[in-house]
């Protein structure tokens, strides 16, 4: 009976839904178009403001993600989303 009760902690919401998908939040939106703008901008000031906001979105929505995540499963994603962008930034 346990082992049910942590499965349906990962994968299900309180109220039983089962969400591996949401829609996109205001951090994943701004994250993406920040993304592309870097893709497309020549380096200089602007691709550096595009980029330390790309971080920015990301690291906010991982940091949301891990301590707000709906169910065990999106949590875990943010931890992992969250120790990439770090490890990305300094390495």
């Amino acid at each position: 009976m346990a082992n049910i009760e942590v499965w349906n902690r990962i994968w299900k919401d309180k109220d039983g839904k089962l969400v591996l998908y949401q829609k996109p939040n205001t951090p994943i939106i701004v994250w993406a178009v920040s993304w592309l703008l870097t893709k497309v901008l020549p380096y200089g000031q602007w691709n550096f403001a595009a980029e330390l906001i790309a971080y920015g979105a990301i690291f906010t929505w991982a940091w949301l993600e891990l301590f707000q995540g709906t169910t065990y499963f999106r949590r875990l994603l943010g931890l992992v989303v969250l120790v990439a962008v770090v490890l990305n930034r300094l390495y």
